[in-house]
């Protein structure tokens, strides 16, 4: 196992060529994807929904593409090359999630809306506040899932050009953001469908490479990978068992359960992947592409497994914080090993593959957030929410005017809460969004599908009644300040002990809708309530 220690540092002098050449190869193919698929259709179902012409395999591919973020691809197997089992626990977690999804929303939620969350609930409340609250909602969710995919842009380019510059970090963290505000304003779901679809063939390939080749420099032998990974993890057989990350306190254990509730609940409430189910014709349709997808991930997250402990064992923990603290890059350093070391041709055109697919996965994911958010802004903020009924309905062509031109304001906000956050892990700040999306989006929707007495106030309350603690939460946790590797590392003004606040946010959710329920002065409408149970049971009145 030579070159490993030169394995944890960048490729220098004119290998950046290649490395720099393959990222131009991905952004030049996704925008030619972009602009192509972009002229094909610009009526509000094209933009919002693909034209609902997409199959469950296509679907099912996309799918996947959304939900294996940069967060999988390195903040996963980041945080199993570090802390061994508790960094597994991440991967479970996100696969788990997938049987909500399959079981309780796939196919109710495509007979039932029609582009977002809140046409679901606005089939039996009042449009306005509910419209409001959701779309609100969406776009706070969008905007953290955001600010992760663009700090692992950050870390990987650094990585890249061999700096830990901060200014390389943010222009790469500009440039993601122009591009994706591209993708979205130009070829709507359509074009960002078909980028996913690519970009999860990518990964899923890049992952096998890497997954067969670790395992053939161990020889098959599972045991001796993991006794390597303990070896160089520095903390020895503490490596393989649980508590080394969510162990050591009673409060990383509350921590734990926080973040496990957050994972497998919150996938089901992520605008971007509820949108997905408006993309292919039927509710049937739906389901079958939730079944692709969780075959996808459920193979993808095995693999990460197996990189994770790979990058532990070839690169070794030191190696690994010494590029990143985060654990962002041990995947293109586990490449760099595997071909060679650093001063290796092999090495470098693995670790320059590797770190293209990863941009690509970044690239992919953003684009899909973007316009989760934008849609939420347009279609039910601008259009709806703020309408007076009084005032004039908003033209379609209008509603996608400023569907786009919410994609350009939302791209500059997440960009600069990037700049802010680079010392974070991706999976970790993807795992907030989780709580959030738990917490908010949730309540309401499993409410409104499941509850015949569920109410206008009930649903309103559920969104913000999860939304605001979690936030709030969030903002007054170590995540923001009171630790070393907080946004704010030099300032303290922390009182909640834990870093997920899904523990407190996902019971207040759904108690905040209880109470709005019961205390509410209008009764639920029952008609309203019958014509959404037929049309989410049997797709009659679908769209």
């Amino acid at each position: 196992m030579t070159g490993r220690l030169a394995s944890a540092e960048a490729p220098t002098g004119t290998h950046h060529g290649l490395a720099v050449a393959l990222f131009a190869v991905v952004v030049l193919v996704t925008l030619a994807i972009t602009l192509w698929v972009g002229r094909r259709g610009q009526a509000a179902e094209d933009f919002y929904a693909g034209g609902r012409g997409f199959g469950p395999l296509q679907n099912g591919l996309a799918l996947s593409g959304d939900y294996l973020s940069a967060a999988s691809f390195l903040g996963v197997t980041g945080l199993i090359a570090l802390y061994g089992y508790d960094g597994v626990l991440y991967s479970i977690g996100f696969l788990v999630a997938w049987l909500l999804v399959l079981m309780l929303v796939a196919e109710l939620v495509r007979n039932a809306g029609r582009y977002t969350l809140a046409d679901v609930l606005a089939v039996r409340m009042r449009r306005r506040p509910v419209r409001a609250a959701t779309g609100t909602a969406s776009v706070v969710v969008s905007l953290l899932y955001l600010v992760a995919q663009m700090v692992g842009a950050g870390s990987l380019v650094a990585l890249l050009l061999g700096t830990d510059s901060g200014a390389a970090k943010a222009w790469t963290i500009v440039a993601v953001g122009a591009l994706m505000i591209v993708y979205v304003t130009v070829g709507g779901m359509r074009a960002t469908t078909w980028i996913q679809i690519v970009k999860a063939l990518l990964l899923l390939a890049g992952s096998v490479l890497l997954t067969v080749l670790v395992v053939a420099r161990f020889h098959g032998d599972v045991a001796a990978l993991m006794r390597a990974a303990a070896d160089r993890s520095g903390v020895g057989a503490a490596y393989l068992e649980p508590g080394l990350k969510y162990g050591a306190s009673r409060t990383s254990r509350l921590d734990f359960v926080s973040l496990g509730l957050a994972l497998v609940l919150g996938t089901a409430g992520l605008p971007h992947i509820l949108s997905r189910f408006y993309t292919v014709p039927t509710a049937r349709a739906a389901r079958r592409s939730t079944v692709w997808a969780i075959a996808l991930v459920g193979g993808f997250y095995l693999m990460a497994v197996v990189l994770g402990l790979g990058a532990g064992a070839l690169v070794g923990a030191a190696g690994i914080r010494a590029a990143n603290p985060a654990g962002n890059t041990a995947v293109p350093l586990l490449a760099l090993d595997l071909g060679g070391g650093a001063g290796s041709t092999g090495g470098v055109v693995l670790f320059a593959l590797i770190s293209a697919i990863a941009f690509a996965t970044i690239l992919a994911v953003v684009a899909g957030l973007t316009l989760a958010s934008s849609a939420a802004f347009a279609h039910d903020l601008y259009a709806r929410a703020w309408r007076r009924p009084d005032e004039r309905e908003v033209t379609e062509r209008q509603e996608l005017a400023v569907a786009r031109s919410a994609a350009v304001v939302i791209g500059a906000v997440a960009i600069v809460l990037s700049l802010f956050a680079q010392r974070l892990n991706v999976a970790f700040l993807v795992s907030l969004a989780f709580a959030v999306a738990a917490s908010a989006n949730l309540p309401a929707l499993l409410y409104n599908l499941f509850w015949r007495r569920f109410t206008t106030r009930g649903a309103v309350w559920a969104v913000y009644g999860g939304l605001v603690p979690a936030v709030l939460l969030v903002l007054f946790s170590p995540v923001v300040s009171g630790a070393p590797g907080s946004v704010l590392p030099g300032v303290d003004f922390h009182w909640f002990p834990l870093e997920n606040p899904g523990l407190v946010s996902i019971p207040l959710g759904f108690l905040a809708g209880w109470i709005g329920t019961v205390t509410s002065p209008e009764a639920a409408d029952e008609d309203r309530y019958a014509e959404l149970e037929v049309r989410s049971l049997t797709g009659a009145g679908a769209v």
